[in-house]
């Protein structure tokens, strides 16, 4: 079946060789030591089953690689069409995947399936609504932070590219990001900075978080490459973007949500960062329903 593409930006897949010992993972803690007991003695070995995850909602479609996954490594005699690819728009009542195969093992591979496709499916939905609530209101982007499901990052991740978000760092050794915590211990914005700048390579990026504009100040004086502006006012921003004046990336974060991400959006900042679209978010409510 040719996949139906909806009017939404469809992000490349993850490698199969990232999602699969995710998936593998999943199943195996759901098999337990003898596998399906309910279904192997309740469903005839010869039974076959047409069905179709479907959405009891609308929202933007995430995790649909991983669903299949699920599918075909309990069996691959289970066949699946892709309707909507991750990054799609999907609608209550429209199909994401049909499932065709051994009734047995679509059922025992039904509930991992349906976990990770939900749980992605809401992450890029939550993100979806961020993009939508700051575009006209700035040349903001909504990015992800390190806020995730240990386990599942790298599909949290690209959930929230399919939800048109872009990825903060995807762990400690990406790029320099000295928080309020080190600023205290290292003894100050300045030494902090000075010994980042000392220590790592010249092609690692370094951003600084402040609180207040005089420590931005003082981080304009030494230099760096982004500066994080956590929980300020839309006027503080304002005077914040200003003071920096495209000398590095200034990047608002505290409290974003649909209802308070447009004025942060509006004072000019280049990203707005959030946790709660991967920590937070509600799943997007999808099902298997038998044809």
């Amino acid at each position: 079946m040719k996949p139906i593409v909806t009017a939404h930006e469809i992000v490349s897949p993850l490698p199969r060789l990232l999602v699969e010992p995710i998936v593998r993972a999943a199943l195996l803690e759901d098999l337990g030591r003898a596998g399906d007991i309910t279904t192997d003695a309740v469903i005839p070995a010869e039974a076959r089953l047409h069905g179709a995850i479907v959405s009891r909602e609308s929202g933007i479609v995430a995790g649909v690689d991983a669903a299949v996954l699920a599918f075909t490594l309990i069996d691959p005699a289970i066949t699946v069409a892709v309707d909507r690819p991750d990054g799609s728009r999907v609608e209550r009542g429209e199909a994401v995947l049909r499932v065709e195969g051994p009734a047995r093992s679509i059922l025992s591979a039904e509930r991992v399936a349906l976990n990770l496709v939900c749980r992605m499916s809401g992450i890029a939905s939550a993100t979806a609504a961020l993009v939508d609530a700051i575009r006209p209101h700035g040349h903001a982007r909504i990015v992800c932070t390190r806020k995730t499901t240990p386990g599942l990052r790298s599909l949290e991740k690209h959930a929230v590219r399919a939800g048109r978000g872009a990825n903060h760092r995807f762990g400690l050794d990406d790029a320099v990001l000295i928080k309020d915590n080190h600023i205290a211990i290292a003894g100050g914005v300045r030494p902090a900075l000075e010994r980042a700048r000392a220590t790592v390579g010249h092609l690692v990026k370094v951003e600084i978080e402040v609180d207040t504009l005089e420590q931005l100040d003082e981080v304009l004086e030494v230099g760096t490459d982004a500066i994080l502006l956590d929980n300020m006012s839309p006027d503080t921003l304002s005077e914040a973007v200003r003071r920096v004046n495209r000398r590095a990336i200034t990047e608002a974060s505290g409290r974003i949500t649909v209802a308070t991400a447009p004025a942060i959006a509006a004072t000019g900042v280049d990203l707005i960062s959030t946790g709660w679209i991967t920590h937070s978010a509600p799943i997007l409510d999808l099902g298997l329903d038998v044809a």
